[in-house]
């Protein structure tokens, strides 16, 4: 089983039970090193059902499961028909927090049949929520639904006070310090009216639940091992939660690379990891992983360099053992109308030396940093994709279908049946509210959907709808039955909804169908769905172009765990690397140095940082349009020159003013030309 490991991967797979670091450097083979470890364990004697695993993505978890899942069938020498010991607890922290609570909820005063809303139903309830405080008639600018959504998360994973977060990141808002308590305070009792937990109440309750030191050891005590992946990347909400599982650190692995903490906006700390070692006694060992597999060794140099600038770290030095005479590219060029000419003509010159389109990738700091890429790649026919878009739960149909389940899961849940009873024709606003009050006030609510008496017009769908709705309402309605009952009863109402548009719905409807397939229970599904949904139907039906290859543009933090051939990086200056308003503190310009090198180490073989001496800026009107000029990124001082090979792509010098010096020449004379027919001319 070790002898696909080098020397440092193996240290940590064999690790005894001591609280462990592993520090793992980009492309270090951190996720074989982890799902290895995991199968050693169950070799050794641990029972996989008492082995928590705790991801960032669904799928991060899943791929760590499958991987160590193959590796004890290898070990243990099982024949192919035969499965191996499966690892049930691995998950997000926000799915292994809806699994405990809902175990737990009877102790925890909690109803085991609550509901998880997803970020546009927190939305939503917060704005219904803001509307009835009347905060919307205010004469002045109350923040937006979403904006409270942001500053309420922010405030719990970080654990700060309210006033701290309006002071430090929503400045303009702070004047609304009690509205906002009041607000949240309303927002609360709403959800708990519904029986439903947001995305952040997840960890929120999992934190509060966890400080009962009786409750804390309970749920500890089901686990003999604790592994955490993307350690960098967790709040304050889940480095508690983990210490309170094991105090000791007993059992406790944590892998991450502080080098790559970018997600400071979502309230994650890179101070859980660099404090983690002394968070225990005796201290937690810390590996570390330093040999890439990713990248040639001239790339590593140049990535190396630019994050030992950073104030706190651990260090590490990055090698290969691939080598290469090909140093990354610092490409001036002009402005961003040259950049994107530039980086348009470089990807087809490498796609016609045998790099494919898709594996290319554009990476920049903020989505609009590619608009005027985009505009060039459009003209010359460059089919590309970025990644951001419309993710599969938020698509309308899918959306409709999810609420149709949650709301015969959980008959309180006003959101989820509000949405569907719309969709009845001849129920309008008003007389779903009507029947919702009615279900609300019954100790029954299942009776009074069955009981309730619509108008002559609402009659016949009225009449589908109570029948799906009693069927699904039944705790032993077959899953994944339920869902095939679900779709079956939307799919009658696409043509009305969504016209022409219905059969492509319909391809998706079947897509979540067969996603449903692989969740053992509703709850799990929904749940699972609701936390870490797919980004796009198109992501779960194929590729996303019908056209044989196509450039990747991505957000660097997009990006993240992804890699390429050849990266291009946009708007590698000060001011958009680093950003001009992440400049506040040391923190800030440590994180942003962090983009940069996350976005350096996602090549392999070619990198290319794009400098524009200047942007065009259009300002006010009296103002008119002009240019601000920018210069190189503070993160790639002078001194590390040597690493880099410099491409300064033909373009006319500016003259003094900062402008391109134009040529003299006659118009009139040029223009009697013309009419003579002279070619010339």
């Amino acid at each position: 089983m070790l002898d696909h490991l080098n020397a440092e991967q193996s240290a940590a797979v064999l690790h005894g039970d001591a609280p462990l670091l592993v520090v793992a450097g980009a492309g270090s083979g951190k996720t074989l090193t982890l799902a290895t470890r995991m199968a050693r364990l169950v070799l050794d004697g641990a029972d996989p059902r008492r082995i928590l695993l705790m991801s960032f993505s669904r799928r991060a978890a899943a791929e760590m499961a499958r991987r160590a899942g193959r590796l004890l069938h290898q070990a243990l020498g099982l024949p192919s028909t035969t499965h191996p010991p499966e690892l049930p607890w691995c998950g997000t922290f926000h799915s292994v927090a809806a699994r405990l609570l809902r175990d737990h909820a009877g102790s925890l005063g909690l109803a085991a049949d609550f509901s998880v809303i997803d970020r546009s139903d927190t939305e939503e309830l917060l704005a219904i929520t803001r509307t009835r405080l009347d905060l919307h008639d205010s004469d002045r600018r109350f923040p937006l639904a979403r904006t409270c959504m942001a500053l309420l998360s922010r405030t719990l994973n970080s654990q700060r006070p309210l006033a701290e977060v309006l002071t430090t990141h929503y400045p303009w808002c702070a004047e609304w310090q009690a509205d906002l308590q009041r607000l949240f305070a309303a927002y609360t009792d709403a959800k708990q009216a519904q029986r439903v937990l947001d995305y952040d109440d997840l960890l929120l309750y999992w934190h509060l639940a966890v400080q009962e030191p009786a409750i804390a050891q309970a749920m500890g005590a089901r686990f003999d091992h604790v592994l955490v992946d993307e350690f960098q990347d967790t709040n304050r909400l889940q480095a508690g939660i983990l210490h309170a599982l094991k105090p000791e650190g007993r059992g406790v692995t944590a892998v991450g690379d502080d080098a790559q903490a970018i997600y400071g906006f979502r309230a994650a700390e890179v101070d859980n990891m660099l404090a983690f070692p002394a968070a225990f006694t005796p201290v937690a060992q810390v590996l570390t992983l330093q040999r890439n597999y990713r990248s040639t060794q001239p790339l590593l140099q140049a990535a190396n360099a630019v994050i030992a600038q950073a104030s706190r770290r651990f260090a590490k030095t990055l090698w290969s053992d691939k080598i290469s005479s090909q140093r990354p590219q610092l490409v001036n060029v002009l402005d961003e109308a040259e950049q994107a000419r530039w980086v348009a003509d470089e990807v087809l010159r490498q796609r016609e030396e045998g790099t494919p389109l898709t594996q290319q990738a554009v990476l920049f700091r903020t989505a609009q940093h590619s608009a005027a890429l985009e505009l060039e790649l459009a003209r010359r026919r460059i089919p590309f994709v970025k990644f951001g878009g419309l993710r599969f739960l938020e698509a309308a149909h899918i959306k409709d279908v999810i609420c149709l389940l949650r709301w015969t899961h959980n008959l309180r849940c006003r959101l989820a049946g509000f949405r569907v009873l719309k969709l009845c024709n001849g129920i309008g606003p008003a007389a779903a509210m009507k029947l919702l009050d009615a279900m609300d006030a019954s100790a029954d609510p299942a009776s009074t959907l069955r009981d309730w008496a619509v108008t002559p017009r609402a009659r016949s769908d009225w009449a589908v709808l109570r029948d799906t709705c009693s069927t699904l309402i039944d705790a032993d309605a077959p899953w994944p039955g339920a869902i095939d009952r679900a779709v079956a009863w939307l799919q009658g109402q696409l043509p009305r909804l969504y016209g022409d548009d219905a059969p492509v719905r319909i391809l998706d409807l079947a897509q979540l169908a067969r996603l449903a397939v692989g969740h053992g229970s509703r709850e799990r599904f929904l749940t699972e769905l609701t936390l870490d949904p797919p980004e796009a139907s198109s992501d779960e039906a194929g590729p996303p172009h019908r056209d044989e290859d196509y450039l990747i543009l991505s957000t660097i933090h997009s990006a993240k765990g992804q890699e390429w051939h050849s990266v291009h990086v946009l708007n590698v200056v000060d001011g958009c690397m680093p950003a001009d308003l992440a400049t506040g503190s040391d923190a800030e310009i440590d994180e942003e140095r962090r983009l940069l090198y996350v976005a350096m180490t996602r090549a392999k073989e070619r990198l290319h940082l794009l400098l524009p001496q200047r942007f065009h800026i259009t300002q006010q009107r009296h103002w008119g349009s002009r240019h601000l000029y920018a210069a190189r990124s503070r993160f790639i001082p002078s001194a590390l020159d040597g690493l880099f090979d410099h491409v300064a792509p033909t373009a006319p010098t500016l003259d003094a003013a900062g402008e391109l010096p134009l040529p003299e020449i006659d118009l009139a004379a040029r223009a009697r030309s013309a009419w003579r027919g002279d070619p010339a001319g």
